[in-house]
């Protein structure tokens, strides 16, 4: 006697049921939204575009007065006040963007940033002293505009994107200076510490709210 075995009733599956087009356009706008605030978090967006504006001014007004220096001391002078005064410009509108924006300059990405810019500035301050005093203050354009260049570079890794850029073009303006006649000096200063200063302090001012 042949049994046949009974056939197991076999059941489809249950499709899985699509998720709600709405559900799933909120949760895309979560991740964005947490994505962009996490990106704004590590990264330094006080940067004053213009207190940049201001410093190019500084540097184009101090370019002439330099140039018709007749000795090293006089150029030197000019050229450190200069700085002075754009430090004190710049500084300033930090700190009223950084108030403005609720961000602390002293933790967290703004700290970062001071970090990476500090050293490569204080040791064009060294070098100055240095090379003044050897009598080979040609050189000071070019050095004053690559080191700052390479703090700018590192400052703004921890930045928006625009300031590393900013930064490698300081680079390029010092190597070029480094190469040219030494009567370039300040037709390079006012390119770089004037011109770079105010087109990218224009940028950073429109685009990241001042």
């Amino acid at each position: 006697m042949c049994i046949i075995p009974a056939m197991a009733t076999v059941h489809p599956l249950r499709s899985a049921r699509p998720e709600p087009p709405t559900l799933h356009a909120r949760a895309m706008d979560n991740l964005r939204y947490i994505r962009e605030t996490m990106e704004r978090a590590a990264a330094f967006t006080a940067v004053p575009g213009w207190g940049m504006v201001a410093m190019g001014a500084i540097a184009l007004g101090a370019a002439p007065l330099a140039a018709r220096q007749a000795g090293p001391r006089g150029w030197l002078a000019i050229w450190v006040g200069a700085a002075a005064a754009a430090l004190a410009a710049g500084g300033a509108a930090l700190r009223r963007k950084a108030r403005a924006a609720r961000m602390p300059l002293l933790s967290g990405p703004g700290q970062k940033f001071a970090l990476s810019l500090a050293p490569p500035l204080a040791a064009g301050a060294l070098l100055t002293a240095a090379i003044a005093r050897a009598g080979l203050g040609e050189l000071l354009p070019g050095l004053w505009l690559l080191l700052y260049g390479a703090g700018v570079v590192t400052g703004g890794t921890f930045s928006i994107r625009v300031v590393p850029v900013m930064g490698l073009c300081f680079m390029l303006a010092g190597a070029l200076a480094l190469c040219a006649p030494a009567s370039w000096g300040d037709l390079f200063m006012a390119v770089g510490f004037g011109g770079l200063h105010l087109v990218f302090g224009l940028i950073i001012a429109r685009r990241y709210s001042g």
